[in-house]
């Protein structure tokens, strides 16, 4: 068929796609057969409002490879659109164009086991809202009780269970999954997990160890510059074990045999990744459009989650020693101090301050110091596990024991001193009191101040030389 003088009567970029079928059910090579001049123009006219090509020579009847890379998402597109002879409509940004594609395919006519259909896109630089928002009904209402539980969640972890249980049945999969992904530290973590009550899956916990991360970094490069990837065959099976094979052995050994999967971004930074296993294959399109949008609202809370996390630990950690900091030991004794508090049962304060930080700031610098309060907080930090662990400022640290009694903390503070052996300038003056409950907790933290300074000057009357 000669389908040029018929493109060329569509303004929009356009062009013509041929798919071998494969007994209906599964496809050869996917070509474009011809384009009208705007659509040959984007390949072969070097434009800043046109994606750029791996080639700027239109060849008619080539391979789609021979223009962009390969795609599942787009394969399908073209399948059913050609062979099922299905109109279909998206509107995405793939990751590897700065740009939105509005795509429209409709069905044209076969030869034997070539099908064809038209491939029109218009493109913008910038999201358009109108055009996000132009999806089914069933699909928007999805994406908005999503975007409802999200915005009025009190407990995040909570809400994001909930989520993940609504996209799992959304999918009708066997399995649903967030993984937090950390670059820096390389590791992850699974936020949250739904599973089917016959599941037979691993749990991702069991499984999400450092080497689960480092397949979590081919992931970006299977995905291909698409905005998401979906495994719904045998035929999409052997395109991962072509592309990724370490990931298709461990599908496999899963017993996964269709997979969608989606990275979280925000601003260019991948938070994560989600995915639901063995899924409703039949439902593949409208769980794409789904999974598109929904992904867009998750991952932006997911960033203001992992970022107020990260103001928290600002606001409550000393940035030198890695405790937690004199507003946040304030905090946590107002709280005790309050009228109607409840009281607190064997609670323990230990005053502890590091000697001789003025002596090493003034004669080896602070560099010297600053090492000196970090192995100083090392040494409590090992010696009081699991308890609050303060700097107050300066050479002074504070230590909260809950549930505790006077013999435990008693053996704490001797363990600190042999820690500090450990080191040669680390000694600590050291203050405690144990009290049955937190109704006298001023009394009490004056007591264990009271035995630090009796303390200090045992250690200053014993060694006078580092007394400066």
């Amino acid at each position: 068929m000669d389908f040029t003088e018929f493109v060329n009567k569509i303004d929009p970029m356009t062009c013509v796609i041929s798919v071998e079928s494969k007994d209906g059910k599964s496809y050869g090579d996917i070509r474009i057969v011809t384009g009208n001049k705007a659509y040959i123009d984007s390949i072969e006219v070097v434009d800043e409002n046109a994606p750029a090509m791996l080639t700027n020579k239109f060849v008619p009847n080539s391979l789609y490879q021979n223009y962009f890379p390969q795609d599942l998402n787009f394969e399908d597109f073209c399948f059913r659109a050609a062979v099922l002879k299905k109109p279909m409509h998206t509107y995405v940004h793939p990751e590897r164009f700065d740009f939105w594609f509005d795509l429209t395919m409709l069905p044209l006519g076969s030869e034997g086991d070539i099908h064809y259909c038209t491939y029109t896109q218009v493109l913008t630089k910038e999201a358009d809202s109108e055009q996000m928002s132009n999806i089914s009904s069933s699909t928007a209402t999805a994406v908005l009780n999503t975007c409802i539980k999200l915005r009025g969640a009190s407990d995040f972890m909570k809400t994001m269970d909930e989520i993940i249980h609504d996209i799992r049945e959304i999918c009708n999969a066997e399995a649903c999954v967030i993984l937090l992904t950390d670059e820096q530290r390389k590791k992850c973590s699974v936020l949250c997990e739904s599973r089917s009550d016959t599941s037979s899956l691993p749990m991702t916990t069991e499984i999400a160890d450092e080497h689960f991360y480092e397949l979590t970094e081919s992931w970006i490069e299977t995905i291909g510059g698409s905005n998401g990837l979906i495994v719904k065959n045998a035929q999409d099976m052997e395109y991962i074990k072509d592309k990724n094979p370490s990931w298709y052995a461990s599908l496999v050994k899963e017993g996964v045999s269709s997979v969608v999967l989606f990275p979280l971004k925000n601003n260019d930074e991948i938070l994560g990744y989600i995915w639901a296993s063995n899924f409703d294959t039949s439902n593949a399109v409208k769980i794409k459009e789904t999974l598109e949008l929904t992904v867009f609202f998750v991952a932006s809370e997911i960033a203001n989650y992992l970022l107020l996390g990260k103001l928290h630990i600002l606001s409550t950690m000393d940035m030198l020693t890695g405790v937690l900091n004199r507003n946040e030991m304030n905090n946590k004794v107002d709280s005790m101090r309050k009228d109607g508090a409840k009281l607190v049962k064997d609670i323990g304060f230990v005053f502890a301050d590091l000697n001789g930080l003025k002596r090493v700031n003034d004669n080896e610098g602070h560099a010297a110091g600053d090492l000196l309060l970090k192995n100083g907080a090392i040494v409590l930090q090992n010696a009081f596990i699991g308890d609050a662990v303060f700097r107050a400022g300066g050479d002074e640290f504070m230590v909260i024991l809950y549930d505790t009694s006077e013999s435990e903390i008693a053996a704490k503070c001797e363990k600190v001193r042999e820690l500090s052996k450990n080191y040669d300038n680390v000694s600590f003056a050291l203050g405690y009191c144990y009290r049955k409950d937190s109704s006298d907790i001023t009394d009490a933290l004056k007591e264990a101040d009271e035995k630090m300074y009796e303390d200090k000057a045992a250690f200053y009357k014993e060694h006078p030389e580092l007394k400066r």
